[in-house]
């Protein structure tokens, strides 16, 4: 799913990564400026899935312009570096959501899965780009889902960042999403819950 009005900048033809670089991750809005910024891990690098990681300490970058959003400022411009274990996100070439991996606590406990709506991520020549599309979906180890951040999406609508065609598109994606979650098809696999970054 593409709701924005971003051109493709990025080619197919780019180097695949290997595990252990590098790389930056942009987040764009629909004019295609870029608002924030990080540097993040490759953990994996195939034809049907991309796996990142934003470590723990990691700096966040916010670039100064006039954001579409209450404030003027992106939601994570308070933050100047990532907290806790970290995030491995999981995301699949041409897919509307990524899923996010967070772990809590001593015991570096999973608690579920959080499903990120974006754009498709898109390659560029040091990393990669994606809109945040306000939706999150959050499945818990127990079962079932839950869906945030519906009402702020309307607030974004009256901000300007995303037009009402564009939120209906958003809610289209998330209601296909949970039925393929209540149908009990995933794409990724559930042994990314044990993963942990290397020590290094």
């Amino acid at each position: 799913m593409r709701v924005g009005d971003v051109k493709g900048r990025c080619s197919s033809k780019l180097a695949m990564w290997s595990e252990g670089d590098v790389v930056t991750r942009r987040e764009v809005l629909n004019d295609g400026r870029c608002w924030a910024s990080f540097p993040v891990t490759v953990v994996r690098d195939e034809p049907e899935l991309l796996a990142t990681y934003v470590a723990e300490g990691t700096p966040f970058t916010f670039p100064a312009d006039d954001w579409p959003i209450a404030g003027g400022r992106h939601p994570w411009a308070g933050l100047e570096r990532w907290t806790g274990h970290g995030c491995l996100m999981l995301q699949r070439p041409g897919e509307g959501y990524a899923v996010w991996l967070f772990w809590y606590g001593a015991m570096r406990d999973f608690r579920g899965w959080y499903l990120n709506l974006q754009e498709p991520f898109r390659r560029t020549a040091d990393g990669y780009e994606t809109q945040d599309l306000e939706l999150d979906i959050w499945l818990p180890l127990h079962g079932g889902w839950v869906l945030k951040d519906d009402d702020l999406l309307d607030v974004r609508v009256r901000e300007g960042r995303f037009t009402q065609d564009q939120a209906r598109a958003i809610r289209r994606e998330a209601a296909r999403i949970t039925a393929e979650v209540d149908a009990g098809r995933r794409w990724w696999d559930d042994a990314w819950a044990d993963w942990s970054p290397p020590l290094a």
